[in-house]
């Protein structure tokens, strides 16, 4: 499955940002999905999981804060993220479960 992200940008500490990817091909439904960021000079880490049956998980900076999501009929997985802080400050990467980012992800920056 090819993957493309969009969505990022600069939000204020406190704001909110909604992220996108898009999935090509007729196997998203079937597929659990990611989301993964690298924060400047950072290795990359895990954000949340969503299972091809709706189940999800958070790494415990963002739990309450971000939500995972996926439309199967739009072939969309998306992370909302509320509350944003300066440590969220990242490129994301939406990835099929098991697999390692391909693609240039999509930047968020949180300043003031």
């Amino acid at each position: 499955v090819q993957l493309v992200e969009s969505g990022g940008g600069l939000a204020q500490p406190g704001g909110s940002l909604r992220l996108s990817c898009a999935a090509s091909g007729n196997t998203f439904s079937n597929l659990h999905m990611e989301w993964y960021r690298r924060a400047p000079g950072k290795e990359l880490r895990w954000v949340a999981t969503i299972t091809k049956d709706g189940e999800r998980a958070y790494t415990p900076s963002v739990k309450g804060r971000f939500t995972i999501s996926r439309d199967n009929v739009k072939n969309m997985l998306y992370l909302q993220m509320n509350d944003l802080k300066i440590e969220d400050t990242a490129v994301y990467y939406c990835v099929e479960l098991g697999e390692n980012p391909q693609t240039r992800g999509t930047q968020v920056t949180v300043a003031s």
